[in-house]
């Protein structure tokens, strides 16, 4: 479907909505399409394609409101599916906060070009796809006796949308990404460590293809020998890839919905000092070629670049129209886009002499967060430091504390930023962390 199709069919919908009873409508028509290939033991183990149109419409009636979404595309049978939509939210009870955004909030249009779609997206020779992901493989592969398990994988995806609301706005996206990734598991005597790597990129092109396979191999053969080490309050270093375990929690209390239902160890906190002054944090919604980048939200409502945390000070929440209306607060948007840090110095090797003693934490394994007090558990793989050298693997250990005292005792970030993500996060070392061992 041509993306003029697609407002043609979104203006149709909309209008039907409102002739037939609703107040106001915003309709989303979108495709999806992505391919995922994974090897195992020298043989493609799963291939998926997946190719999917679809309508999502939001339904305004009486001061009531609800949601639907349908991938039967016909006139003909959206027609008899938007009319028996209206007629069932009639039934709902009414919610006086529900509404579109403020015209004024909208998108206006004249962005500029974010480059987050590859046009070269269908021309990729499938085979290089498959020849890609048994590349890793044998990257890692019986390169080492005690190799159990060599997982490979290639996935790809581009979606692309347009959404229409009846009081004034239009807009449209499209994304690519492209992904490789790897994952070994290794025997060692008492117990079968594992571990992964992967890359991904909005262009294939960009996409590093090689040594991702000897990265897992590597990492996994590393944490052979993992054991306990006493309980301890250390310092701790977060690597940048496992850093967002940390940062989902303080991010979650800045949403809106968090902050209205009281489930927020952030709430009321606006203006306040909740974090170290190494802890400068933005939204940038207009990166180039950004994971998170885009010219307006899932409301439409514009993008903007918003400071988040400044030098520790909370300066922003994340607040859609529906809670902002709630809260009495204007609209920031429902969520983030890129998050950008103000890296330090150094890089992970520097932070690591940095320390006489403490844990490199590269991974986590399970545990939760109280959103409301911002009381954590953890479960940690990493690695002890002594004397600026790493001297073992660990695991099997807990780190326990909250939230706002964690992010107070940041000491340094480094400037090794994880451009995999949406979330730019490096790694970061805190001081004064309780591990729980022996």
């Amino acid at each position: 479907m041509t993306k003029e199709e697609k407002y043609l069919l979104a203006r149709w919908a909309m209008e039907h909505a409102v002739k037939n009873g609703a107040q106001q409508a915003s309709v989303i028509i979108s495709d999806n399409r992505s391919n995922s290939i994974e090897v195992r033991e020298q043989k493609i183990d799963r291939l998926e394609q997946f190719n999917q149109n679809s309508m999502s419409i939001r339904l305004f009636v009486d001061n009531k409101y609800s949601s639907h979404s349908t991938n039967r595309l016909k006139k003909e049978e959206l027609a008899g599916f938007i009319e028996e939509a209206i007629a069932a939210t009639r039934y709902l009870s009414e919610d006086e906060f529900r509404s579109l955004p403020d015209p004024e909030l909208y998108y206006k249009g004249g962005g500029p070009d974010l480059k987050t779609t590859d046009e070269n997206f269908e021309g990729i020779d499938p085979q290089a796809k498959i020849d890609a992901a048994f590349a890793l493989e044998n990257e890692a592969y019986g390169k080492d006796h005690r190799i159990i398990s060599v997982t490979a994988s290639y996935y790809d995806g581009r979606s692309g949308r347009v959404m229409v609301t009846s009081n004034g706005f239009e807009g449209d996206t499209d994304n690519t990404y492209y992904g490789l990734s790897a994952s070994v598991s290794v025997k060692g005597e008492n117990a079968r460590p594992e571990s992964y790597w992967s890359e991904n990129a909005v262009f294939y092109n960009q996409l590093k293809k090689s040594g991702i396979g000897e990265i897992a191999l590597k990492r996994a053969l590393k944490k052979l020998g993992q054991e306990k080490i006493g309980s301890a309050r250390l310092s701790m270093i977060v690597e940048n890839r496992s850093a967002a375990n940390l940062l989902n929690p303080l991010i979650s209390a800045l949403n809106g919905s968090s902050i209205q239902q009281k489930q927020s160890f952030l709430m009321d906190k606006l203006g306040e000092k909740v974090a170290s002054e190494k802890l400068f944090l933005s939204d940038d919604p207009f990166i180039v070629s950004g994971r998170g980048s885009r010219l307006f939200d899932n409301e439409g409502l514009a993008a903007k670049k918003r400071v988040v945390f400044d030098k520790g000070v909370l300066k922003t929440y994340f607040i859609d129209t529906y809670y902002g209306k709630k809260l009495d607060m204007e609209p920031t948007s429902g969520g983030t886009s890129n998050l950008v840090f103000e890296t330090g110095q150094k890089n992970l090797n520097q932070l690591i002499a940095s320390l006489d003693k403490g844990i490199l934490v590269t991974g986590f394994n399970g545990g939760n967060c109280n959103a409301s007090t911002g009381d954590y558990s953890y479960g940690i793989d990493g690695f002890l430091i002594e004397k600026g050298k790493i001297v073992k693997p660990v695991a099997e250990m807990n780190i326990t504390g909250n939230m706002k005292d964690l992010w107070m005792n940041v000491v340094e970030l480094g400037n090794d930023v994880n451009t995999n993500s949406s979330w730019l996060t490096p790694s970061i070392l805190f001081k004064d962390v309780d591990f729980s061992g022996i």
